[in-house]
């Protein structure tokens, strides 16, 4: 018999992204490559005319688990894929301290199509349409907006408008899986100069509503900077998080290494007091 859900979860916006975490979470108006499917789509128009990335990300406790992604974008359309584990949604239900959990070997897959529409020549706003699929599958959807100004960015998006709602496995002891209602905001600064430092973005989020997760509810507030550098062949990047529920932080650090024109070889590293943020993860991006 299939249980009621009894608490709303959801995925963390810094589960994917390796430019993202690399700012520590501060993307939602910085989004412009192929991770936008994943954290504002109407970040898409704005990103290169081709872009493609492929991602592994590791969280390195509580508990161990790995996550992928692939994605490729146009302006205004994206295709994607993200896999990543249910236990990193979902307070630990084990009774047995430290042991195997079925729960741990479950993963959810989301598969989206990302479009979007210019509202004039300030406003984007875009969808994600998307299948999620954990043992079940059900369709969901995420909406976003981006207004440029000048240097400055506003974006906005809300994520799992359906709130879709997966039971629980049976035999388990572990609560049925529910996809909240996520809401989060952010503003960006980029300034561009022909010198040695092309681009140099400064940008914060916040979260508007809270996530529950393995240990437990959620919400961050961050800050990041990016810098481009010698004609972006070199990126670097940091960021600060912090969780406002339990008063808990971390540093991140990504950098960003082209391998010829294009294409670039990426890689990020998480550490803090915050423990459902501690991971790495690296990536290869192409970008025409």
């Amino acid at each position: 018999m299939s249980s009621v859900p009894q608490a709303a979860n959801a995925q963390l916006f810094e589960s994917f992204g390796i430019r993202a975490q690399g700012m520590g979470g501060a993307f939602v108006a910085v989004a412009d490559d192929a991770s936008a499917t994943w954290w504002n789509p109407a970040g898409l128009a704005s990103g290169a005319y081709f872009n493609v990335l492929l991602e592994y990300d590791r969280s390195r406790e509580p508990p161990e688990a790995s996550s992928q992604a692939f994605a490729f974008g146009f302006p205004g359309l994206g295709l994607s894929y993200y896999r990543l584990p249910i236990s990193q949604m979902q307070p630990d239900t084990s009774t047995v301290p430290d042991g195997p959990s079925r729960q741990d070997q479950r993963h959810l897959s989301q598969f989206g199509a990302t479009v979007g529409q210019s509202v004039g020549n300030h406003l984007v706003v875009a969808s994600t349409l998307k299948l999620v699929r954990a043992g079940e599958t059900h369709g969901d959807l995420d909406v976003g907006a981006i207004a440029a100004i000048g240097h400055v960015r506003i974006g906005a998006v809300l994520r799992n408008v359906r709130e879709s709602s997966f039971a629980a496995e049976a035999g388990t002891d572990e609560e049925a899986l529910i996809l909240a209602r996520q809401a989060r905001a952010g503003i960006a600064f980029t300034a561009r100069s022909p010198g040695i430092v092309n681009e140099v973005t400064i940008a914060a989020d916040a979260d508007l509503t809270k996530t529950m997760t393995v240990v437990g509810e959620t919400r961050h507030m961050t800050a990041g900077a990016e810098l481009w550098l010698w004609t972006r062949s070199v990126g670097i990047r940091g960021g600060l998080s912090k969780d406002t529920v339990v008063d808990r932080g971390s540093a991140s650090v990504g950098l960003s290494l082209a391998l010829r024109s294009g294409i670039y070889l990426e890689g990020q590293l998480t550490a803090g007091s915050d423990a459902k943020r501690r991971s790495w993860g690296s990536g290869l991006r192409v970008t025409f």
